[in-house]
């Protein structure tokens, strides 16, 4: 049995569409396209289909995906997209269609750009000169204060005509996931921005393994050496350098890089 990851953009109108009515969405396209995906067993059989990081409601997104199975032994995953395509409801556009490459509890982080009135660089200007920005955030365990400054210490943004365009990543793994919705109704309750008059858009995930080798570059960049990277299981990395510094000055730089990501590093020499 084969897990096919369908990736997809769901925009426009699209982005109303609701988690559960997304579900409900699929298993319909599914069931129409006549593809050989696999049910489930029992007296209710139904598609087998898994959503990693679900969207909030009213964003749009470049990067969504679903995984299901299929018991087919070699399927033809451009006739899957082709299939797809022809019957999804407007907004919502079949990318790629494959074999699952990499796990969805890998995702460390979700980048998102969002896209303001022109009008909201005062307010983006007054969010950079704040020392710090908590707000509540509400999850299914409770309501806890989140310190925005931690993640988003500067809003860095362009402006591009009548628009203003926001570039940011933020934690999106099981551990953490912090949605940029709370940066917008951040800067509306503190400053009058309203969070309607922004588009927030989901560009692409950054998995552990990417943000190990930012740290990994980051060394380079800071430290000066050349870096020899070996990467056994994803879990461990060797270094071979030339030059000379500690191992306390590597571990200060990585982990100073790796903050907030929910990893542990540790370090030795050899």
């Amino acid at each position: 049995m084969i897990t096919v990851r369908i990736s997809f953009e769901k925009k426009n109108e699209a982005s109303y569409i609701s988690l559960l009515d997304l579900q409900r969405v699929m298993q319909r396209v599914l069931k129409r396209s006549g593809l050989p995906v696999w049910h489930t067993l029992g007296f209710n059989p139904h598609i087998y289909m898994t959503f990693a990081c679900p969207l909030s409601l009213g964003q749009e997104s470049e990067c969504e995906c679903v995984d299901v199975k299929t018991e087919a032994e070699a399927p033809d995953f451009e006739q899957w997209k082709a299939a797809l395509n022809a019957i999804m409801p407007a907004g919502i556009v079949i990318t790629h269609v494959g074999p699952v490459q990499m796990k969805a509890d890998l995702i460390a982080y979700a980048c998102y750009r969002i896209t303001y009135p022109a009008a909201a660089a005062a307010a983006l200007d007054q969010y950079n000169a704040l020392e710090s920005a908590p707000v509540e955030k509400h999850g299914k365990k409770g309501n806890k204060i989140i310190e925005l400054k931690d993640h988003i210490p500067q809003v860095e943004y362009t402006t591009e005509g009548d628009s203003l365009h926001i570039d940011l990543c933020m934690p999106a793994a099981q551990e953490l996931n912090l949605n940029p919705s709370l940066l917008t109704g951040f800067l509306e309750e503190k400053f009058g921005l309203p969070a309607a008059s922004a588009g927030i858009l989901r560009k692409r995930f950054l998995t552990i393994s990417s943000c190990l080798m930012a740290a990994i570059v980051l060394c380079a960049v800071v430290l000066g050496v050349h870096l020899d990277t070996e990467f056994t299981g994803g879990a461990m990395i060797t270094l071979s350098y030339e030059g000379s510094f500690t191992t306390a000055d590597v571990q200060k730089t990585a982990s100073a890089a790796l903050d907030s990501t929910g990893l542990t590093l540790r370090s030795a020499e050899h």
